[in-house]
């Protein structure tokens, strides 16, 4: 897996994903669905934001990091 977010894009991802968490555990209570589908979008932002990689942007070709390509 080749690192292709920039570091921008990785801090709103993580701090997306942690939005995301929270409003996904606030609504478990009253909308168990809509709870569940925002934690694993949250997830899924927070684990990209992580590690930096990004499945559909290597399948679409995308990359944010200007130094990425230059290793």
């Amino acid at each position: 897996m080749k690192t292709n977010e920039g570091t921008t894009d990785r801090v709103i991802r993580a701090i997306l994903g942690i939005i995301l968490l929270i409003a996904g555990y606030l609504l478990l209570g009253s909308s168990e669905v809509l709870g569940v589908i925002l934690i694993i979008v949250g997830i899924v932002a927070l684990i990209t934001g992580i590690t930096g990689f990004c499945a559909l942007y290597s399948l679409l070709g995308i990359s944010t990091c200007s130094t990425c390509d230059k290793k």
